[in-house]
């Protein structure tokens, strides 16, 4: 019987301590917090594996023990990958003294933790995170080294988790490494009737280029009499990025640009909207959509997860900016059907992808394996 599970996502903190939420996280560093909640409530033991912000090392936040590692930049270019990346990371796995490592998104970091775990005899839990995890060129990995620990550690992990059958296929067929389709996490909140939706389309996403934040600025340009809201920071590495498309916000009238918001005020920023878009270039399973869907919003997006969109009318899949443009017209026009899409989007949710539900999944798959340590 699993007795422990940590958690190693180096930007978690942000999410799990509110009083760090305006610094980056990204979609997995919720997914995590989360799921440790989820098998907090189930009995476990729970750890977290996360950056150094000057918090102390080993404290205890609701309940999850938190382990950090080493400071953002920190040490000699080359020379830090080894020390004090890699060796910080060691350091606080063998803290943690967890039965079970749960780690998500490619890089380096998978390969240390299934490293780590291969010479405990711990099991590893992989998460894929994006679909580009998952594609033989590993795009989003920007050094050979990177790659390479990557799928040491994917080929190591004891169990892989896709966020779609698609991810599922891409790696078999890029990897030849068999996986499961386990569902992503998400809250429901509490929702008035009489809510002030004074939000016509939201945005939500960390910026950087792939997520193609542009389109959302050509949109408000192009629907001037709706009002647009963007929520999210700057991927490091992209500052000037984002600084270039604040520096466009400020010159449309009914667009407004609201930067990073933490984890638990974003919730707000569904209940006062009528609609979501996405407008990425590639995801993985999008926590906003979920989100949106939670919060009886129809979601418009290029992207489709696993085709829930267009295979249950969730919302819409324009396949082109002036099909884009239509859809919003055309949810925003009709409040009978944005009532009625978005509460069949809530109950799908609500029945599928509560956190309970998901961590017990996780339990059961490696169980399945045989590879928990007694």
């Amino acid at each position: 019987m699993q007795r422990s599970i940590c958690f190693v996502g180096m930007d978690n903190y942000p999410v799990l301590n509110s009083a760090f939420g305006q610094r980056y996280f990204g979609g997995e560093s919720v997914q995590q917090t989360l799921l440790a909640y989820a098998f907090r409530d189930l009995g476990l033991d729970v750890s977290m594996v996360v950056l150094d912000y000057g918090q102390p090392d080993g404290e205890v936040i609701n309940g999850i023990r938190v382990w950090k590692t080493y400071r953002e930049n920190s040490g000699i270019p080359i020379i830090r990958f080894i020390h004090p990346k890699a060796t910080s990371v060691i350091a606080a796995l063998k803290k943690a003294r967890s039965d079970i490592y749960y780690q998500s998104c490619s890089g380096a970091l998978t390969g240390l933790v299934s490293w780590y775990c291969r010479h405990n005899d711990r099991s590893f839990i992989y998460r894929v995170a994006s679909d580009a995890d998952c594609i033989s060129g590993l795009p989003l990995i920007k050094y050979g080294r990177d790659r390479a620990l990557y799928r040491y550690g994917l080929k190591g992990a004891d169990f892989v988790a896709a966020q779609s059958t698609l991810q599922v296929s891409l790696l078999m067929e890029s990897f030849n490494r068999s996986s499961a389709l386990v569902n992503m996490a998400v809250e429901i909140p509490d929702l008035s009737e009489d809510r002030d939706n004074d939000i016509d389309v939201l945005w939500v996403n960390n910026l950087r280029p792939l997520k193609r934040p542009q389109q959302v600025l050509q949109l408000a340009k192009r629907l001037s009499q709706y009002r647009f809201v963007m929520v999210g920071g700057p991927v490091p590495g992209n500052e000037d990025f984002y600084r270039d498309i604040a520096t466009q916000a400020r010159e449309i009238p009914n667009f407004e640009m609201v930067g990073a918001v933490p984890y638990q005020s974003v919730t707000e920023y569904f209940r006062r909207s009528r609609i979501l878009i996405n407008t990425s270039e590639i995801e993985g399973f999008p926590n906003s959509i979920l989100q949106a869907w939670a919060s009886r919003l129809p979601v418009i997006s290029y992207f489709d997860p696993d085709g829930l969109n267009r295979r249950f009318d969730f919302g819409s899949c324009p396949n082109s900016f002036e099909e884009m443009v239509l859809a919003i017209e055309k949810y925003l026009e009709d409040t009978d059907l944005r009532h009625e899409t978005g509460t069949r989007a809530r109950i799908f949710v609500a029945e599928n992808y509560s956190p309970e539900a998901v961590a017990r999944r996780y339990l059961d798959q490696i169980q399945v394996t045989g590879s928990c340590p007694s």
